[in-house]
This record gives C-alpha cells, structure tokens and sequence, in this order.
C-alpha cells in the first residue's frame, strides 16, 4: 500500500480525492496540505491523517510516496517540480499546465528524476466512456459515421477562474475533458476547426470544435462555463455507427460531475429493427478513486502509466492550444 499526500486538500477536487482514498483499500492517505488551516485540519481529523500547511515542511518530515496536486492550474508547475525534486511520484489534476514549454519542462525532469507521473484525466476511467470505449475497439459499431459529445456547466465562480493567464478558462478546465475523452477513443487528431465566445471574465468559456482524427473519425465537441445559474450540469457522449449507436448522458442539478445523489446517468444503445438497450452501469463506480488507485498500482510496480501516458497528456494541450488558434484566426489548424 502506497502512501499519498494531497496539497490543495480543501478545494473541490481536493475534498473527493481524499474522500476517494479514505474509501480504497489500496491507498492510505498520509498527509493533507492547504493553506487553508482551518478547513485543511478539520479533513485531516476527519481522515485521520497529517496535516500541513506547508508542502516544504511535509516534504521534508513525512515519509510518503505519491504527492496528490489539486491546486489551482498555475501552481501545478512548480509543485511537480517541487515534487520530483523530492524523489515522489506524482498525480495531477488537469490541465496539468497551459503551455507546451511549460510541459516539456516538466516531461523533462520527470524523465531525469525517474519519478512516476500521470495526469488525472477522469473521463478515462469513467464508467459510461470505458464500456463505449471497449466496444469501440471491439469494432460493434462499425463504421463510424459521427461522434459528439458535451460538458455544459454554470461556472463556478473561483476568482482563480475568472483569469485565463491562471485557468485557462473554460477552453482549458472543461473543454479538455471532450477533447481528451475523445482522443482516448480514436487517438491522434489530424486537424480542429473551432470556433468560440469571451465572456466576461475574458476567457474562452464557451466553445465548439470540429475535430478530424488520422483514423477518420470526426467529431465535434461543446463545452460551456456559461451557462444561467439555474441549468444543470450536463455531460453527454454519442457515437453513430453504421451498425449501432451508443449515446451517455448525465444531469446533475449541481455544477460537477462528481454530484452523483441527485444525477441522472443513462447508457442507451439504438440498432435498428431492434429493441432499445439501456446498458446496466455500476455507477457506484467512483471513476476519481479508480484513477488514484491505477496509479498507485503504477507505482507499486514501478511501471509508466498507460492508460493515459504524459506524452498523450501533452498530446492534449496541443489540440487545445491548436483549437485556441482556431477560434482566432477563424482556420482549419492541421495538427
């Protein structure tokens, strides 16, 4: 059993990463480290575990193996580094940076330091997207004749946020869970079309792009931090087949994916002359904890991650910043 230690514990993801160790078998969470001292202690009594407020005084004192990174975007960098540094392997929310330098920066002393490092990109553990996934590969949909898929979102608000020179904006927070879930399907994309809207925090919070991948596959994707304050979260994925189409779907009256009490979650298969399949998910399945715990495993035998590697993490940012041009420039960017 691996021991991990989560800085930035207190905010959002912070607060279901620790909720998904406590729940594993498989991890043992050794430290929470926050700035915010009041909250940070309160999850560490109720884990626990140790509390910090500082990552170089954890880092120095504790004895633990994985450092958790749920910070805000702009921190990432120099926590990884910090990190690695420091000899521990590393998990990070993404986006892991904003940049291309900034990423090769960071595969580079991954590279030199030997650490284990993976950026946590839940839609690929996620239930509904593993089965489509499979069947995919499996070849059950043939040919395929479009794919789409959704995160529309109220944003949240977070001053952090509201900066495109710290977040990214909705481009970079939410878009990427489309472009890298898509890229989990069918690989490697051949060339976006986007095009997208400022809102008034200057981000791109609402964006729409056609991607082209060197498979053949096509697909378009939609993303929006701008939705009214009343409309729910909604993240939806469909895949037509010459043979079958697959369509998930979810709404959660809160503004995450991990609200998952008051969702609704639907996994429908359509083929013709034949009865409507709605595919029987476990969604029990806590697709945070099943990330946290692959990579564990990683690290326990000292293997690189392969379900999502850090090249294809870097993979993704480049689409991103290449549908970012798009939207600029008003081109196709080939890829």
């Amino acid at each position: 059993m691996k021991r991990i230690a989560i800085i930035g514990a207190t905010g959002r993801v912070g607060v279901i990463h620790a909720a998904a160790c406590d729940r594993s078998a498989h991890i043992e969470l050794a430290a929470i480290c926050d700035i915010n001292v009041s909250e940070g202690e309160k999850l560490a009594d109720k884990y626990g575990c140790s509390f910090y407020s500082s990552i170089d005084t954890m880092l120095n004192e504790l004895e633990f193996d994985i450092v958790d990174i749920c910070v805000p975007t702009f921190l990432h960098k120099q926590f990884i580094l910090l990190a690695a540094k420091h000899g521990k392997h590393v998990v990070c929310e993404k986006p892991v940076v904003l940049s291309l330098e900034d990423m090769d920066e960071i595969l580079e002393t991954v590279d030199k330091t030997k650490i284990i490092f993976m950026v946590e990109q839940t839609l690929r553990f996620w239930p509904e997207y593993v089965h489509i996934k499979k069947a995919y590969s499996n070849n059950e949909y043939g040919d395929i004749k479009m794919v789409s898929t959704t995160h529309l979102a109220q944003h949240p608000k977070l001053q952090w946020l509201i900066d495109p020179k710290k977040s990214g904006g909705g481009l970079f927070d939410l878009h990427i869970h489309n472009i890298d879930a898509l890229m989990f399907m069918f690989g490697a994309v051949k060339s976006v079309y986007a095009v997208g809207w400022k809102s008034d925090t200057k981000c791109y919070d609402h964006v729409v792009s056609t991607l082209k991948f060197n498979n053949g596959v096509s697909a378009v994707a939609e993303s929006s931090f701008s939705m009214p304050n009343n409309y729910p979260f909604t993240m939806a994925f469909r895949i037509v087949g010459e043979d079958k189409t697959a369509e998930y779907s979810m709404s959660s009256a809160d503004y995450g994916a991990d609200d998952i009490v008051s969702s609704r979650r639907d996994l429908l298969i359509f083929e013709n002359d034949k009865s409507l399949v709605k595919v029987d998910i476990d969604i029990e399945i806590d697709a945070y904890q099943q990330a946290l715990e692959y990579f564990t495993k990683c690290v326990e035998k000292n293997e690189p991650t392969q379900i999502i590697t850090p090249e294809e993490s870097r993979d993704v940012i480049r689409v991103i910043l290449a549908i970012q041009k798009s939207i600029e420039t008003g081109h196709i960017i080939d890829i």
